[in-house]
C-alpha cells in the first residue's frame, strides 16, 4: 500500500468525522492519522490533515471522488512518507527539547516539525510552495510541495521564539571551534575538535564507561581499547576535515565525558556519513548525547552529506532514540543479525 496526505475542510457537525471515515472506507482506504492544521472558518469548520493507506493498485483519485461525494472539500491530495507516522505531539516536544539543549538549531527544528526543506531566502525559482517567517532578526524561508497553514506556522514561530529567547541567556563562548553547552540539569561541558593529542582523555573515558554502554558503541564490552582503534577514532593520519571528531570535556577540561564520530560510509557514497557516540554513564540523561549528535550532523551537511547511518544491536533502541531527539528520523533494517539505521539530513540554507 502507498501512503497519502489529505487535507480536508471538515464542518463542525455532529457525525460529520464518521461520514468522511466511511467515505474513505468506500474508497478501499485506511484512515492512519488525522490531526487538526487549519485554524477554524467562520461556520466553525476546520483543516484536517489525514494519512491515508490507498492500495497499490487503487487510484487515488477515487479517494478524493468518495470524499466529495460526501459533500466534505478536499484540498490537497499528495504522497507521503512511512517516516511520518510518528505522533505530532511527541515529535513536537522532542523538537522543543532540542532547541532548547541548542537554540541554533532551531532552523532545523522548524523544517523538520513542518515536514520542510530549508532554502535560500533570495531564490526565486523555489519548487512548490514557499513561506518565510520572521521572529525578531530571525527570518527563515521554508518551502514544500503543498501549502502552509497558519495553524503549522504558528508553532513554528513558536519554537523560534523559544530559541530566541534562549540565545539570549546561553552562556558566552570564545568561537565556534569550542563551545560552552549548557545541560538540561545546569551543568556545563566543553564540546570542541578532537585530535591524537586526545587519547588519554578518550582511553580514560571509555574505561571508565558501562561494559553495556561501551557494547552500545563498540558492539564489544571490552574494558580497553587498542591503540589501533585509538588513532583510528582520533582520526590519526585518516585524513578527517574538520568537526568530524567532537569532544565533550568539563568545564575545567580534565576529563572526556563524551565523543562523537563522524566518518564516510564504508563501500557507500560520498554523501552518506556513518555516525557513532559515545557518553559517559554519569552523564547520560542531561541532552549531552543529543548535542553532540547534532554537532556531528552540523558537520556532515557542511561536508554536503545527505545522509547519516548507524549500527546498534538487535536489542539497542538507543540511537534511534537519539537520532530522533535530534530532530532525525530514522528508519532501520536488520542485516546480518545487525541493526542498520538511516536517516536523511536536512536541506542546508546557502
Amino acid at each position: 500500500m502507498a501512503l497519502w496526505r489529505v487535507h480536508v475542510e471538515l464542518e463542525d457537525i455532529p457525525g460529520r468525522l464518521g461520514e468522511l471515515a466511511t467515505a474513505v472506507g468506500a474508497a478501499g482506504c485506511n484512515i492512519i492519522s488525522l490531526h487538526v492544521v487549519g485554524e477554524p472558518a467562520d461556520d466553525g469548520s476546520v483543516t484536517d490533515e489525514l494519512l491515508v493507506k490507498v492500495p497499490d493498485l487503487a487510484d487515488p483519485a477515487t479517494l478524493v471522488d468518495e470524499i466529495t461525494a460526501a459533500g466534505i472539500p478536499c484540498t490537497l491530495l499528495v504522497r507521503a512518507d512511512a517516516t511520518e507516522l510518528s505522533d505530532p505531539t511527541t515529535t513536537a516536544l522532542a523538537l522543543a527539547r532540542m532547541v532548547a539543549a541548542d537554540p541554533g538549531s532551531a532552523p532545523r527544528a522548524v523544517a523538520t516539525l513542518l515536514r520542510a526543506r530549508l532554502v535560500d531566502p533570495a531564490a526565486t525559482d523555489v519548487e512548490g510552495h514557499a513561506h518565510t517567517l520572521r521572529v525578531g532578526a530571525r527570518q527563515l524561508r521554508l518551502g514544500r510541495g503543498w501549502p502552509f497553514t497558519a495553524t503549522e506556522l504558528s508553532r513554528a514561530a513558536a519554537l523560534l521564539e523559544l530559541a530566541a529567547q534562549l540565545a539570549m541567556r546561553a552562556p558566552a563562548r570564545a568561537d565556534d571551534a569550542e563551545r560552552i553547552l549548557l545541560l538540561r540539569d545546569g551543568s556545563e561541558v566543553r564540546m570542541r575538535a578532537a585530535g591524537p593529542d586526545d587519547r588519554l582523555l578518550v582511553a580514560a573515558l571509555h574505561a571508565r564507561c558501562a561494559p553495556e554502554t561501551r557494547r552500545s558503541r563498540f558492539l564489544s564490552p571490552a574494558p580497553r581499547l587498542p591503540d589501533d582503534q585509538l588513532d583510528e577514532l582520533l582520526g590519526a593520519g585518516a585524513g578527517r576535515p574538520p568537526g568530524s571528531v567532537v569532544l565533550a570535556v568539563t568545564a575545567d577540561g580534565g576529563s572526556a565525558v563524551g565523543l562523537a564520530n563522524l566518518d564516510p560510509e564504508p563501500a557507500g557514497p560520498a554523501t552518506t556519513g556513518r555516525v557513532a557516540v559515545l557518553v559517559e554513564d554519569a552523564w547520560q540523561g542531561r541532552g549531552l548525547g543529543t548535542a553532540l549528535l547534532r554537532r556531528a550532523a552540523d558537520a556532515a551537511v557542511e561536508l554536503d552529506m545527505v545522509e547519516l547511518t548507524g549500527i546498534a544491536r538487535p536489542d539497542d533502541l538507543g540511537v534511534t532514540r537519539l537520532l530522533r531527539r535530534a530532530g532525525l528520523r530514522p528508519s532501520a533494517e536488520i542485516v546480518d543479525g545487525t541493526v542498520r539505521l538511516r536517516a536523511a539530513l536536512p536541506t542546508p540554507v546557502p
